[in-house]
């Protein structure tokens, strides 16, 4: 896994910002973390399965530290009242 973070500022519209926070709530995922996955996902289909050994060589690789869900429970949320 990297040894630092970095900030990334996006611009996005207020509306859909304010959606999309909506529905990472309902998922009980942070925005943060479904981005994170999201550019892990798009570098994955760039790179190929192995693109961790290629960016972190021998350290620790992100997926087996990372607390983000792989996959957003929204069906099962659904379903709750």
């Amino acid at each position: 896994m990297e040894s630092r973070t970095a900030r990334l500022t996006i611009l996005v519209d207020p509306k859909k910002k304010e959606v999309f926070e909506k529905l990472c709530d309902k998922d009980d995922v942070t925005s943060s973390q479904l981005i994170r996955k999201f550019m892990r996902d798009y570098i994955e289909s760039h790179m190929g399965p192995n693109w961790q050994e290629q960016v972190f060589g021998s350290e620790q690789t992100e997926s087996t530290t990372d607390n983000t869900p792989v996959a957003p429970k929204v069906a099962a949320r659904k379903n709750k009242v």
